[in-house]
């Protein structure tokens, strides 16, 4: 299954939104990328295993399972979290991309890839929809820690 959608983190025309500027932005989602844990619910650990120039592992600890990723990036451009494939999970990917398209105009484009669902005869196509719209939340919750973490003050 491929999936992408756009979250405006800023409205020109709304005065009332607070507008993030690019750094903000980039550094909530570092957040993410160091501590995964307030981003992902039911997560209970997210420990950095190893650091390398280009990429980091993780391990991602839910309680009864645990998950590596390899969490690449370009330095205000776009971010991906690669789920290593093991017994218990697939793999997949999740490339998160800052775009700008005029000054001030910021967005985030999540794109997702992953083995689910990719035979059109597979039973499990009846819950794309829902996966669709879980991603989506999670992804609304994403830009709502960002602005929390910018209000705050954490993201300078």
């Amino acid at each position: 299954m491929k999936f992408e959608h756009l979250i405006q983190i800023n409205d020109l025309q709304n005065p009332l939104l607070v507008p993030l500027n690019r750094d903000q932005v980039w550094f909530g989602l570092l957040q993410r990328v160091e501590d995964a844990v307030p981003f992902l619910p039911g997560l209970e650990r997210c420990t950095v295993i190893e650091r390398h120039a280009d990429h980091l592992l993780r391990e991602l600890d839910f309680g009864a399972t645990k998950i590596h990723d390899r969490v690449t990036m370009v330095s205000g451009q776009w971010v991906r979290f690669e789920i290593l494939a093991n017994q218990e999970h697939a793999g997949g990917t999740l490339t998160i991309t800052v775009e700008e398209p005029e000054p001030g105009a910021l967005f985030l484009r999540f794109a997702y890839a992953t083995t689910f669902a990719v035979d059109p005869n597979s039973v499990d196509r009846a819950y794309i929809d829902y996966i669709k719209s879980a991603y989506h939340q999670s992804d609304l919750d994403c830009v709502r820690l960002i602005r929390s973490f910018a209000a705050s003050g954490s993201l300078q």
